[in-house]
């Protein structure tokens, strides 16, 4: 008999790619969200358009005992949505509210298995102040002090979810992405992270021309390619002690200005970078990998070449049809 799973956050960038993992599994997918995927027609058996934050739409939705639910829906965006303070109250209320609604109807409903998608934003400022020694370990989450609402709300609610496992038996999962990116994933508009950002201004530029950069370009990052990204989700799902939380992300950093140089080797370009004030988010920051490694044998490792390769594809055909 074929596991059933819930994905909610399905027309989204992660959600969609999960939903297209658990039917090569031989899973029967229900997939929920505001909208369709964007860029391509979804895999899910079943798709329901709907707002989590309605406890009628989430009744409706969570009718089941699934195997297993993926809880990726969230109000969330790159550094120029999440950083600028103009929608923090949205970004708190809405996730909140959703995750609120998934635990409250999931125990219900006796859903077996839930895996809740939090950020590493909720890790300190203080420990991310030097681009070149960034804490990111999982322990010093805490004394929190997040740079951001978006990175409050996301740890909020992984103390909801451990209460809820603690007080209702519920299963949980926890993980904390970081800057995860590749092919269909938002590229434009505002809400696009800088690897997307980075791909669709070289796309579009001349050689020679120039791009802008916020900031000096000198702070770091990792970035992790989607389809490892799904590979530990799905480890940590079949994981049958460790809930988390748990970093699932790259250790090979890299600053802004060395990323952008990587996607002018791919892309054949050469373009100046002009570094501009924008919103920048904590000064460094990369995946701790010991614990991943000590509870599930296994961390991400494919060079971050390898996933700008494919995803510059990708960007630089939808900017070619635009």
């Amino acid at each position: 008999m074929k596991k059933l799973a819930l994905v909610c956050g399905a027309g989204g960038f992660i959600g969609s790619h999960l939903v297209k993992k658990l039917k090569l599994e031989d899973f029967w997918v229900r997939g929920v969200d505001l909208k369709y995927p964007e860029f391509s027609p979804t895999l899910a058996d079943e798709f329901i358009i709907g707002d989590l934050r309605d406890q009628i739409f989430v009744q409706r939705v969570v009718n089941m005992p699934y195997d297993e639910v993926y809880q990726l829906a969230a109000d969330m965006g790159g550094a120029g949505y999440i950083f600028t303070g103009e929608h923090d109250a949205d970004v708190m209320h809405n996730s909140a509210t959703i995750n609120l609604n998934m635990l409250h109807y999931g125990v219900k409903s006796k859903i077996k298995k839930i895996f809740y998608s939090s950020s590493a934003c909720i890790y300190p400022e203080y420990n991310q102040l030097d681009p070149d020694n960034p804490k990111c370990s999982e322990e010093s989450a805490y004394p929190a002090a997040p740079d951001s609402e978006y990175g409050w709300e996301k740890l909020f609610s992984e103390r909801l979810y451990m209460a809820f496992h603690k007080n209702y038996g519920i299963e949980v999962r926890i993980s904390r992405f970081h800057n995860v990116f590749g092919p269909e994933g938002t590229w434009d508009g505002g809400k696009e992270k800088a690897p997307a950002a980075m791909c669709r201004k070289i796309a579009a530029a001349k050689d020679g021309g120039e791009i802008e950069i916020w900031g000096d370009g000198k702070q770091t990052r990792s970035f992790l390619y989607i389809d490892e990204c799904l590979t530990g989700v799905r480890k940590l799902m079949d994981s049958t002690t460790f809930l988390g939380p748990v970093n699932i992300g790259s250790e090979e950093m890299v600053t802004i200005n060395q990323l952008a140089e990587i996607i002018m080797s791919i892309a054949n370009k050469k373009v100046n970078i002009k570094h501009i004030k924008g919103p920048l988010g904590v000064r460094g920051r990369k995946s701790d990998n010991k614990l991943i490694m000590e509870k599930l044998s296994w961390a991400p490792s494919e060079p971050l070449r390898d996933g700008l390769i494919k995803t510059y594809a990708w960007i630089a055909e939808q900017v070619a049809n635009r």
